[in-house]
């Protein structure tokens, strides 16, 4: 029967993203400077897109390797820094769009030193924030509208409404940290502004239990 079939399908079948989002991957590296906790950040080169933005290394998750493995080995190229010199925490929220899915995960690189690290032609710069500022610094949210475009030929026929149907346009919000020296917004002030929170929540817990 029929439905016998369909019921051994979706026993075996696992559940994935019906849209078809590009799969990235990052690491917020956190280091030491002067025995403070940091996070490092690079600067894009011109080789690159969105040259002079600050973001954290990572890229695209190739082939069959996971997500964790595409942030470390990202890490290793731009940065060259060896997989076996991070230390892995764990793995932070992440961010899904329509296009693309990032994830992150947090490293600490206990051995290494900034001033000897060896940035690949992907990155023109790197630079450390203490981890205090994010603690104790709220970015500040701007809003975005994006409105609906349709092609010529969408074919207004064959929905509810035809040409008069009611589009939503999508409301955005966009993070800004105010640095003197660098800028930070977009994807990378978010997962910034929510390691932020995630530290500032646990601690909040342990100290409810004492």
């Amino acid at each position: 029967m029929m439905i016998d079939k369909i019921t051994e399908i979706m026993a075996g079948h696992q559940s994935n993203a019906i849209t078809k989002q590009k799969k990235y991957a990052v690491l917020l590296p956190l280091v030491k400077v002067d025995d403070a906790i940091h996070v490092l950040y690079e600067v894009r080169s011109n080789r690159v897109s969105q040259p002079g933005e600050t973001s954290f290394p990572g890229g695209a998750v190739e082939g069959d390797e996971s997500f964790l493995e595409a942030a470390t080995r990202e890490m290793e190229e731009e940065l060259g820094i060896e997989k076996s010199a991070i230390q892995v925490l764990g793995e932070m929220d992440y961010i899904v769009t329509q296009t693309h899915i990032i994830k992150c995960f947090v490293g600490w690189l206990p051995d290494s030193e900034v001033v000897d690290l060896k940035p690949n032609e992907e990155v023109a710069a790197v630079f450390t924030m203490p981890l205090d500022y994010f603690l104790n610094h709220e970015p500040k949210y701007y809003e975005v509208r994006l409105k609906m475009e349709r092609d010529d030929n969408f074919p207004f026929e064959l929905i509810s409404g035809g040409n008069q149907y009611k589009w939503r346009n999508i409301n955005q919000r966009i993070p800004f940290y105010d640095l003197t020296d660098h800028y930070l917004w977009g994807y990378t002030a978010h997962i910034t502004h929510r390691f932020s929170e995630l530290i500032k929540e646990e601690t909040a817990e342990i100290e409810k239990l004492k």
